[in-house]
């Protein structure tokens, strides 16, 4: 958490001379969404094209969360920053560790752990009054910190990079008089779990595309409800890989302010079974 922390007021640091600050922001209402696992802005497993915090294309603003999942073999715990500028790009980190709350023993081995380093760009488009929406290109490079479990399962490196496209449109008044969020996200990446279990394996080694769609109905300003579909390649003959997916509920009592609550569904774990519980997460904007 500390270097987390650290990294953090690096970002802030780095971008704040020159800049004027946003006082609450002057973008709508949870339009910057919330923070995903690997940091970035979008829903809680898949980015989106939209931008952390509300700034504008004068102001620059960025957030702080804290996040946890719980299954019946696994704990995660998730913690990360973000500093945009312009409305324009978007710099990320994260820290995520997996508790091995059933495998642990038997592995010798408590946790697994990463830190995501995150850049994402504002392409082009608008996500409300451009009839494509708003286009955003990223990258992650993620550096696995536990090598000895991912190493025995047969994953062929300890760092990777994923480079992802995202495409969201916001319609007003979509349904029901309610605001409509849609978002289209295509990932290369050879991580396994994310990166947790490492990149690569034996029965591949090479990036593969990967689909990822999330969408989510504004209840009014302070409630958003949704679902997320994230595709994820499989490596390893060691522990297949499933698709994952939740339904999410977000509240913002305050422009500054989110609390995130889902149900996520992750298929098999390095050998667990139908690995699925609740999600929780809270997110801080400047």
């Amino acid at each position: 958490m500390t270097h987390v922390r650290s990294l953090a007021s690096l970002l802030v640091l780095t971008l704040m001379p020159g800049l004027t600050v946003a006082d609450v922001g002057s973008r709508l209402w949870a339009t910057g969404g919330v923070t995903t696992i690997e940091g970035s802005a979008g829903g809680g497993l898949v980015p989106m094209a939209v931008l952390s915090g509300y700034a504008s294309d004068t102001e620059w603003g960025g957030t702080a969360s804290l996040s946890r999942l719980t299954t019946d073999g696994y704990s995660f715990h998730g913690a990360g920053a973000t500093v945009s500028a312009f409305n324009r790009v978007e710099l990320s980190v994260a820290r995520q560790t997996l508790d091995l709350d059933t495998l642990g023993a038997s592995l010798r081995q408590d946790e697994l752990a990463q830190t995501v380093y995150g850049l994402k760009v504002r392409a082009f488009g608008d996500l409300i009054y451009d009839p494509l929406g708003q286009w955003s290109v990223g990258i992650q490079h993620k550096r696995n910190t536990t090598e000895a479990i991912p190493n025995a399962i047969g994953s062929r490196d300890n760092t990777g990079t994923d480079v992802y496209i995202s495409g969201s449109r916001l319609f007003l008044a979509a349904i029901g008089g309610r605001n409509l969020l849609i978002n289209g996200t295509l990932r290369a990446t050879r991580a396994n779990q994310t990166g947790l279990l490492g990149f690569g394996g034996d029965r591949n080694d090479d990036h593969e595309l990967m689909a990822e769609l999330s969408a989510g109905l504004l209840l009014n300003r302070h409630w958003l409800v949704g679902m997320e579909y994230r595709q994820k390649p499989d490596n390893l003959s060691f522990a297949r890989e499933q698709d994952a997916r939740d339904l999410f509920v977000a509240w913002f009592p305050h422009r500054r302010v989110s609390v995130t609550a889902a149900w996520v569904q992750l298929g098999d774990i390095a050998g667990l079974s139908d690995q699925q519980g609740p999600f929780a997460a809270i997110e801080a904007s400047f």
